[in-house]
């Protein structure tokens, strides 16, 4: 076999190994975007490259396989479900009251459920495996009740803080929460009963009376004077 022969069969057997390391690198961004997706752009923006976001995501797989993650009875998602229509329907009267009844109960349900709460990061951080999806809106209600703490949120920033809440506990819980804050919450319970805009119209309308006319009296039968 002469040097060139040599030199060619080298380099491309470099090549088909740098070939196989893009695929292979490739395949394996993929697969960290499906799984947390939101959280892959948002773990990009913290860190100083796409290789450390990469790396953090991983070490973030590792960290929730060591995790013993509960589920939930029926009758405990049954309770929660109801105690989150109540801090619903208080909403109205006490919003702010409403909010960190919300939170506490938000962060009572991630314990249930088995993922840390001690520090507000490593909750993000673990919760992100699975409920990537839904985790924005923790951040963005947890960033109202701090600004609702130093008495710098207004009701609507409190209600938009309570949808949040909202949508992460529901994913957690796995169940619908019925309406928005503000208006009449549909308990669990319930079924939910609506009537169609046209059925008004379409019940018979029960026809209404009208007197018969006395008869008129003949000149015979006319009382005399």
């Amino acid at each position: 076999m002469s040097p060139t022969q040599v030199i060619v069969i080298v380099v491309a057997a470099v090549l088909v190994v740098v070939i196989a390391a893009s695929i292979w690198a490739v395949s394996r961004r993929a697969a960290l975007r499906r799984q947390f997706g939101p959280e892959y752009d948002q773990a990009v923006a913290e860190r100083e490259s796409r290789g450390d976001a990469e790396r953090e995501l991983r070490e973030r797989t590792r960290r929730h396989a060591e995790l013993t993650l509960t589920p939930l009875s029926e009758e405990s998602r049954q309770r929660y479900a109801t105690t989150w229509a109540d801090i619903q329907a208080n909403f109205v009267d006490a919003p702010n009251d409403s909010v960190g009844a919300a939170d506490e109960l938000v962060t009572r349900l991630i314990a249930e459920r088995g993922y840390p709460t001690g520090d507000y990061d490593e909750q993000l951080a673990t919760l992100s495996v699975e409920h990537a999806r839904t985790l924005s809106h923790y951040r963005d209600a947890h960033e109202i009740r701090l600004r609702d703490q130093r008495g710098e949120a207004d009701t609507e920033d409190l209600r938009q803080a309570l949808v949040h809440y909202r949508a992460l506990f529901a994913d957690l819980l796995g169940t619908d929460l019925g309406t928005d804050p503000g208006t009449e919450p549909v308990r669990p319970d319930e079924p939910v009963t609506r009537p169609r805009a046209d059925e008004s119209d379409s019940q018979p309308q029960k026809p209404q009376h009208t007197p018969e006319p006395a008869p008129r009296q003949s000149p015979q039968d006319a009382p005399s004077r």
